[in-house]
């Protein structure tokens, strides 16, 4: 006896069509994070300068390429590919980890200068008056990275970039009530002192990616949430990054030190009377070369964590070394400038 199918084949139609909806929409969230998952180009500070202040029809003043430096590089941070991901709450971007972690080690860099700006470059001495549109900036681009309520992260910023285009136009005035830039050994010597500090603390992150033994004090702000201690044998600290993190701390070395990058060839136009007085011009070159070479495409799909003497590459020891060599080319450069 034969039993009759009574199944309804309009059920099955609608049941494929979801399945194929559901496939293609998987392949679009993963096709959109492959094109967003890229690091963007560098650019040319001088060149950028140049057609800005072109457009503002106003002579290259000094301080302009610093300031134009900056602006260039948190409109990148908000215009790249796929835009700002860092505060998304929605696919792609909040399956992503790469970019926004190259997100923050730039915002890192230009939160620096701007404060610089704010409190040493802009101003002849302590007791002097602040300039009204970097003491906007500087709150503004230090919002959360990851707020996506009104005011989201995206729109602080562009604020700020508002308030630091305000600066550029007043920037070289012959006006002395507005805007100004002194180019000072002294005032990029701290600057500096800070970048070197940054520096530090990205290379023992990126080292302990293979366990780290350490001795003295091994806590830091910044490595409770990225590695883990425990005790070692002979004394110490055995400090190990969890494998979790090991790609977020070196894309975030890879946003810091391309921002930096960029700030130091404006620093090349800015300081350059200043830099050859003290014959510090060729330690700077040198410091530019080290972080070109961290710049250097990764020619893999992960970041692979290999042992040091392994068969496999160690992406992050390899970002560590340029990032030790450019932070110690960086303390010779400071000694020359504080040199009298």
């Amino acid at each position: 006896m034969q039993t009759q199918d009574t199944s309804n084949p309009s059920r099955h139609g609608i049941r494929r069509a979801i399945l194929a909806l559901l496939a293609l929409l998987l392949l679009g969230v993963a096709a959109l994070m492959w094109w967003w998952d890229t690091e963007p180009a560098l650019f040319d500070p001088v060149a950028v300068t140049q057609v800005r202040m072109q457009e503002l029809k106003r002579p290259v003043s000094t301080g302009a390429a610093t300031t134009v430096t900056l602006i260039t590089s948190v409109r990148t941070l908000l215009d790249k590919r796929g835009g700002y991901l860092s505060n998304d709450k929605l696919p792609p971007g909040v399956l992503m980890d790469n970019i926004p972690n190259w997100e923050f080690g730039s915002l890192t860099a230009s939160r620096d200068l701007v404060r610089a700006l704010r409190n040493d470059f802009s101003r002849s001495q302590t007791q002097s008056t602040e300039d009204k549109d970097l003491a906007e900036a500087d709150p503004l681009l230090n919002s959360p990275n990851d707020r996506w309520l009104l005011p989201s992260s995206e729109s602080q910023y562009r604020k700020a970039i508002r308030h630091l285009d305000g600066y550029l136009a007043r920037l070289g005035d012959a006006d002395d009530s507005n805007a100004h830039f002194y180019a000072r050994a002294d005032n990029l010597a701290d600057y500096l002192q800070l970048a070197s500090s940054r520096l530090g603390s990205l290379s023992q992150r990126l080292s302990a990616s293979v366990g780290q033994i350490r001795v003295g004090d091994v806590a830091s702000a910044d490595e409770p949430a990225a590695a883990g201690t425990a005790a070692a044998p002979g004394g110490g600290r055995l400090v190990k990054t969890p494998w979790t993190k090991i790609d977020d701390n070196f894309y975030e070395a890879r946003g810091y030190t391309w921002t930096l990058l960029e700030q130091l060839k404006a620093f090349q136009r800015d300081f350059g009377p200043i830099l050859r007085s003290k014959h510090a011009d060729v330690s700077l070159e040198q410091v530019i070369r080290e972080l070109e070479e961290a710049q250097r495409p990764l020619h893999s799909p992960m970041v692979l964590n290999g042992s040091p003497f392994g068969f496999f590459a160690n992406h992050s020891l390899v970002m560590a070394n340029y990032v030790s060599r450019a932070n110690a080319a960086l303390i010779d450069l400071r000694e020359l400038l504080r040199r009298g």
